[in-house]
């Protein structure tokens, strides 16, 4: 009993340093490009800093929000004392200075509380938590898979929903669990990203379909690029697009529920509980009993009891309902081998 407290204890020490380095990560906006001239290199800098805390809050909000509900919220523009009271900090990548003139590219760390002030203050919904992990799969389609693949970087960074590129090129769109779950395993991910390219140079599109033990779901077609490196750039936006539409809450009307959760290890109760717990759209979540194969759950959700079903879905928790309520199992477990 000792050395299971012990590992709980672990795991939640270990999911906390975590969780503080994605956030860190999310609020921080890289490869911002300055050009600043003045009366001094000195003056130049200043003025290049402060030009950066704006563009890069502008970015930050995008990343935050999305387009609906920024729209006409942020019209009075941003002035440079409030972005310099957002930001924590300015780390310079690369620069040039000389000649009272200052180019560079910096990268700006936002103050997550006070970010998140402004933003409720002009009633802008928003999310800052992330989506579960991904290994993306650029699958075969009507271009060369290896060059396909060599478009997408080996992680994401700084996205709401982060990912892993899997590089091998031999799955196709008609692959399915069974052949990525392997990938997706020893990434520590929740689920697989099939992304198709169609078209051909000048307007390629991007399918994306996820892809977990519960089953496969559309999430939709990106908009042309003219070209690779483009279409998998707006591949990767529209899986953070599809996450803040699934995760945004704004509504505080709360359902409370309560619910089992059978589990086979305690490796899997651990994954259960954490998926259910970071779940944007639950609320006050709680352990009421505990055993060696179950345990009942109290919680509060957001939105409808259909959109909280497909979250967790998407994080790999099946839901049905019995003569005991709610019961929730992995749908590893459950997947046929």
């Amino acid at each position: 009993m000792t050395r299971r407290i012990l590992l709980m204890i672990a795991v939640v020490f270990l999911a906390a340093g975590t969780a503080a380095a994605q956030l860190r990560e999310i609020y921080t906006i890289r490869d911002i490009e300055v050009e600043e001239s003045a009366g001094s290199v000195i003056q130049a800098q200043q003025e290049a800093f402060a030009s950066a805390r704006v563009k890069g809050a502008y970015r930050l909000f995008e990343r935050l929000t999305l387009p609906e509900d920024r729209a006409g919220r942020l019209s009075s523009g941003l002035s440079s004392s409030v972005a310099n009271r957002l930001a924590a900090a300015v780390d310079v990548e690369e620069e040039e200075r000389g000649g009272g003139k200052y180019v560079g590219k910096l990268a700006v760390v936002y103050n997550p509380n006070m970010v998140r002030e402004f933003l409720s203050q002009r009633n802008i919904p928003y999310t800052d938590q992330t989506a579960p992990k991904s290994v993306v799969f650029p699958v075969r389609g009507t271009a060369n898979a290896v060059a396909w693949n060599s478009e997408w970087p080996d992680s994401s960074r700084g996205r709401l929903a982060p990912f892993e590129t899997s590089r091998g090129t031999s799955m196709t769109s008609s692959s399915g669990w069974q052949e990525l779950q392997g990938d997706v395993m020893s990434a520590g991910a929740r689920r697989a990203i099939k992304a198709e390219l169609t078209g051909s140079p000048g307007s390629y599109r991007v399918r994306l379909v996820s892809v977990t033990a519960a089953g496969e779901t559309d999430l939709g077609t990106t908009d042309s690029a003219a070209t690779m490196e483009g279409a998998a750039e707006r591949a990767a936006t529209l899986l953070d697009d599809v996450w803040k539409r699934s995760a945004i809450v704004r509504s505080g009307e709360r359902t409370p529920v309560k619910s089992t959760i059978l589990f086979t290890s305690l490796p899997e109760w651990n994954s259960l509980r954490g998926a259910l717990a970071r779940s944007p759209l639950v609320f006050d979540f709680e352990i009421a009993g505990l055993s060696r194969q179950g345990a009942v759950v109290k919680f509060a959700y957001a939105g409808d009891r259909d959109r909280l079903v497909s979250s967790l879905r998407e994080r790999g928790i099946m839901v049905e309902t019995d003569d005991m309520g709610w019961v929730m199992t992995s749908a590893v477990t459950r997947a046929p081998s």
